[in-house]
Order: C-alpha cells, then sequence, then structure tokens
C-alpha cells in the first residue's frame, strides 16, 4: 500500500519552455523520490457516557491513562505523546409521548479524548494498534506516515530538480542551433507556486475481538521538488 505523496512544491502544468526575454532560456526542473517513511503517528481515542460531567469526564481521563500507560509497554513515551483533542458535552435521546410525539430528553454527558501516539518502529505498529484497542481505546482516528528528518531526502531531490532543468535548458539550446550559457537565476520554488501540504493517508477503525495485529502498510512517501532556472544563450 502506498502513502499520499510529500510534496516539496508545487510542479507547474504544461511546457517546460517559457520566454523570459531574448537571449535567454527559462525552464522548470522537476524530480521525484520515492522513501520509505521511519515513523507513524496514529490518533487514538476513548470515549465514556456518564449521568453527569464530572462522572463522563473521570471515567474518560481513566481511560486515557490507561492507553498512555499501555504505550508505555512499547517504549513510546515523552514527546511521542501528545494530547489531540479533549471534549465534553451533553447527550439526549429520544422518547415518546403518551399521545405518541416524539422529543428529546437529557441522557447524560459524553467525554472524548484523543491521544497522538508517535510509533517508530514501523514493525511493532499493528501490534501497538492493537494493544491500545484491547486496552479500552474506542476508536482509531487516522493513521499517517512521516520522515523523521527529512531535509536530507529534500535537498537531494532538489539538486536532483535542477539537473533536470539544466539538461531540459541543454536540450532546447542545443534544438535551436545555440549554446548554453551561464546560469542566470535560480527560484525553488518556482515563481507563482507554494508548496502543497502533506496529505496523510488516514482511516477508521473499531475494535474487533481477537488478539490479531491490526494490518498496516507503511508503503512509500513521494518526495517531489520543482525548481524555475534562467540561463543565458551564449553569444
Amino acid at each position: 500500500m502506498r502513502a499520499a505523496p510529500l510534496l516539496l512544491a508545487l510542479v507547474l502544468a504544461g511546457p517546460a519552455l517559457a520566454e523570459d526575454g531574448p537571449g535567454r532560456i527559462s525552464v522548470i526542473g522537476r524530480a521525484t523520490r520515492e522513501v520509505a517513511p521511519d515513523f507513524a503517528t496514529v490518533e487514538i481515542a476513548v470515549e465514556s457516557r456518564g449521568q453527569t460531567p464530572t462522572a463522563a469526564l473521570d471515567q474518560n481521563s481513566a481511560a486515557a491513562r490507561k492507553v498512555v500507560e499501555l504505550a508505555g509497554e512499547f517504549g513510546i513515551a515523552g514527546p511521542d505523546l501528545a494530547t489531540a483533542a479533549v471534549s465534553l458535552r451533553p447527550v439526549s435521546k429520544t422518547v415518546r409521548e403518551p399521545g405518541g410525539q416524539m422529543r428529546d430528553v437529557p441522557d447524560g454527558y459524553q467525554a472524548s479524548n484523543a491521544v497522538s501516539v508517535r510509533v517508530r518502529d514501523l514493525k511493532r505498529l499493528g501490534a501497538v494498534m492493537r494493544r491500545l484497542l484491547d486496552g479500552g481505546a474506542d476508536r482509531i482516528g487516522g493513521v499517517a506516515f512521516g520522515l523523521s528528518d527529512p531535509s536530507q531526502t529534500e535537498n537531494a531531490v532538489r539538486a536532483d530538480a535542477v539537473r533536470d532543468g539544466k539538461r531540459q535548458a541543454e536540450t532546447l539550446a542545443e534544438a535551436a542551433g545555440t549554446r548554453l550559457g551561464r546560469l542566470e537565476s535560480l527560484v525553488s520554488p518556482p515563481r507563482e507556486t507554494a508548496p502543497a501540504p502533506m496529505h496523510a493517508r488516514a482511516f477508521a477503525a473499531k475494535a474487533a475481538p481477537g488478539g490479531l495485529a491490526v494490518p498496516v502498510e507503511p508503503g512509500t512517501l513521494t518526495v517531489e521538488a520543482a525548481v524555475e532556472v534562467t540561463y543565458r544563450v551564449a553569444p
């Protein structure tokens, strides 16, 4: 299974060549690499009901602490654990009046606590999720894969994009019967573009009977870069 792309720059559509004044060649260089992620972030949530706000919240807090303790069994602690959301709201139920009419009446309170868990050993990801579900978690809100230190890969892909831009410019210069001159400008990302967001692959799951690890495949992350390069044409 393949993860959604991690984008460094929005790649421009359309032809590579754009006129930027006489004696110049401007192109958009592009490069792509696929890399394996080295961590996953899982959002685990617990939900509780109670007749009073305090009862619902206390029960939910105890369940959330249990999730944190179970994560510690896998060496997950400190910065790899973070509260994602806490909520408390009144709930109602629908009842039928003696006359046959339906109306909503108060039915206690619902509390929810979502914890973001970062798993660095991806081979144990499914086992971690299974353990947390068995330990009281009610919902898996999503799984996102990433790189702990993406800068090295990002820089390598940008360099590939610069080389691709030069190859394109050389090809155009040769086709035009001239030679490529010096580099005049290098823009990363290209003008009039902005870095695109990272789209995390996610899914929802519910606890199920049995002790099987949750099947999760990390796949790869696609890292893309685009640069705008302008060369002078040699005299």
